[in-house]
């Protein structure tokens, strides 16, 4: 886009938002504390690189289609990030599963994962400049077959997944410690019942009893956050699932750890946005896990629909940027992955910026007074302002392509890169 049209247009927008108390060079500004943490598994469609021609299974996790261009090593994927997060105004981090360890063709089950197997992403991220984030790995495994890892009955299998994730919250505390930011560690497990079951209590006392060995060892959290994340059904679970909101809401409440919300992990009429504020009157921190649900956990590419809004607004309105850790979790292997990436970290941002242009002290105050006319037609008239100008401005001010600029730069990447692979 031109860039003399891109600064008259923003500088028609500063005037627009000025007329509603809203000063579009601090919004810009603001934007820097919006931290995406990008996840990695949209690479090569959640495959791992565990073994060669890794592919996904159980868990109920899918990624559909077959794409050219996909990754296949991990080089692959780093050059994939690289090239992402220069299309991308803002900061980011790199968000890894245990199952992308860089184990040099070497088999190294998840018990016995190492830093050692994570110290190239360590020294990537490094020389990116970024923060990482990362997660244990239960499922795609066959200590996982019958569906259950944390809450199985079988204790060897229940043994081995307890070990797993203690080493993957020592190699996140060490994460955090050489790059200097916190390292969220996530634990999510697709332990749940096809059928209706009898011992629903039963499988949820022994994920307890898994949490509480697996999180026995206290670790600095300059180093590294606890999550749990819930989830409402998957394949192969679609009667029970054993970790669900009420039951990882009150772990993450009585330990005072992340709660983890995944907007595609609840009822299509349930909203994400409407529970931030609730979970932040009891736990210190919450991590979104930013999707698109297209019927069930699709894990659509985020678009800039009315949930992903809602998520931001409330977070934004709240001053809680600081308190909300966001990344994204989707994987869509029907399109160019690359472009992915883009269009739904920019659709996240997006909410976000939408969201600061917002007039909130006005709409409050007519919230107050019962004004609720005027609180109306404020947020309808906000719709048709030239947010997408102080958008392209931002991204002009950052050095990445503004508006639909990242296409064509996408499109050669493709031929360059994806399609000799």
């Amino acid at each position: 886009m031109n860039k003399d049209r891109i600064e008259q247009a923003y500088e028609l927008a500063k005037e627009q938002y000025a007329e509603l108390g809203v000063n579009t060079d601090a919004v810009i500004e603001k934007m820097q504390e919006v931290v995406i943490s990008l996840h990695c598994w949209q690479t090569d469609d959640v495959g791992g690189a565990e073994t060669p021609d890794a592919h996904l299974s159980g868990g109920g996790i899918q990624a559909t289609g077959n794409y050219p261009g996909k990754a296949s090593t991990i080089a692959e994927m780093r050059a994939d990030l690289e090239k992402v997060m220069t299309l991308l105004p803002g900061k980011q981090r790199l968000n890894l599963h245990a199952m992308y360890g860089d184990f040099q063709g070497e088999k190294v089950d998840r018990d016995q994962i190492e830093v050692k197997h994570f110290q190239s992403w360590i020294n990537w991220c490094k020389a990116q400049g970024i923060g990482m984030d990362f997660n244990a790995s239960c499922f795609s495994h066959p200590r996982a077959a019958d569906g259950y890892t944390l809450s199985s009955k079988n204790e060897e299998n229940r043994q081995f997944w307890v070990e797993h994730v203690k080493r993957c919250r020592a190699i996140s505390a060490e994460i955090g410690k050489q790059l200097g930011t916190p390292c969220v560690h996530n634990t999510w497990v697709p332990d749940g019942s096809k059928d209706t079951p009898i011992d629903r209590n039963g499988y949820r006392t022994l994920l307890k009893k898994s949490l509480d060995e697996a999180m026995s060892v206290d670790y600095p959290k300059e180093y590294m956050k606890d999550a749990v994340e819930s989830k409402l059904f998957g394949i192969g679970a679609e009667s029970m699932t054993v970790g669900s909101h009420d039951f990882y809401l009150g772990y993450a409440i009585k330990n005072n750890i992340m709660i983890c919300l995944d907007n595609g992990h609840f009822h299509p009429t349930e909203q994400v946005g409407d529970k931030i504020s609730s979970c932040l009157q009891w736990v210190d921190e919450v991590l979104l896990h930013v999707t698109r649900p297209i019927r069930w956990d699709s894990d659509h590419v985020v678009t800039l629909n009315e949930d992903v809004q809602l998520i931001a607004s409330e977070i934004v309105r709240n001053n809680f940027i600081s308190r909300v850790k966001v990344g994204l979790d989707f994987f869509d292997a029907s399109i160019n992955r690359i472009g992915a990436y883009v269009v739904g970290t920019r659709a996240a941002q997006k909410a976000f910026m939408i969201a600061m242009l917002e007039p909130t002290s006005t709409l409050l105050k007519y919230e107050e007074a019962g004004q609720n006319f005027e609180r109306l037609a404020l947020l309808e008239e906000l719709k048709t302002k030239p947010f997408g100008a102080v958008w392209d401005y931002w991204c002009l001010h950052k050095n990445v392509p503004a508006g639909v600029d990242y296409i064509s730069e996408i499109q050669q990447y493709e031929r360059d890169v994806l399609l000799k692979r």
